[in-house]
């Protein structure tokens, strides 16, 4: 008889919760991140794994965690703890590399504050693809900056979401959402559209007028991706808060 797992979602604000119940193995990990990865494509403030109800039969799938966790210091920057494990999966996590990297509450109420406390600040917009999207996008960085003094990252970040923002415009012609959030020492940019085309720097001629946005972001940011978001991508960049 094959393995079983259910995994049921409950999006509150401002965490989302997911209960899992059934076995955890090498084949239902698979099922588990994709609803792990589906909840982050919401960007909830923060997730709560309940494990209550999930029995481990494969330690090497707790991994699954880990990689969840990890895609989420990225995009869309939301901290994830997992909660309530019964004592043979708590053993099990201690074991693990899981614990080194997803912090583990015994009950579910008490995950929920230590994750909802955790929550970074962020902004929001949401943006066409039109010639002011640009402009709109720089004045959220100022905004985000001096609500959390941060007068230093203004010049790099605008230049950078500015040409994330513009990358979208160009190529991808999708409205996007454009998020600025702060986990010291980051400030993360994110900007998430609906074109499933990687972002990828071009290769610009010495002649050519544009096509270095990409280039110009990965030469000011210290670290920047995109993966698959949704329907669409996300684009994000980090920058020192300074």
């Amino acid at each position: 008889m094959g393995s079983r797992i259910t995994c049921r979602v409950y999006d509150g604000s401002p965490v989302t919760v997911v209960h899992l119940a059934g076995t955890l193995d090498m084949t239902t990990m698979r099922q588990v991140y994709d609803v792990l990865e589906r909840c982050l494509d919401r960007q909830p403030d923060s997730l709560v794994v309940d494990l209550a109800a999930l029995a481990v039969r494969d330690e090497l799938a707790l991994s699954v965690f880990v990689a969840a966790a990890r895609r989420a210091t990225d995009w869309p920057v939301v901290p994830m703890v997992l909660c309530a494990p019964h004592p043979q999966a708590a053993a099990q996590l201690a074991a693990s590399t899981a614990c080194r990297v997803v912090p583990v509450r015994e009950t579910c109420a008490e995950a929920t504050r230590f994750a909802g406390a955790s929550a970074a600040p962020r902004l929001r917009i949401r943006l066409e693809p039109a010639a002011t999207a640009c402009r709109r996008a720089r004045e959220l960085v100022a905004d985000a900056c001096k609500r959390w003094n941060l007068p230093e990252a203004v010049g790099p970040a605008s230049v950078v979401l500015s040409e994330l923002v513009g990358n979208v415009v160009r190529h991808a012609g999708t409205p996007m959402q454009v998020t600025v959030t702060l986990r010291r020492p980051w400030l993360y940019l994110t900007v998430v559209d609906g074109s499933c085309a990687a972002a990828e720097p071009s290769q610009a001629g010495q002649r050519d007028e544009g096509g270095r946005g990409l280039l110009l972001v990965r030469e000011l940011a210290d670290r920047w991706g995109s993966v698959p978001a949704g329907d669409g991508k996300a684009v994000w960049a980090t920058l020192p808060a300074n």
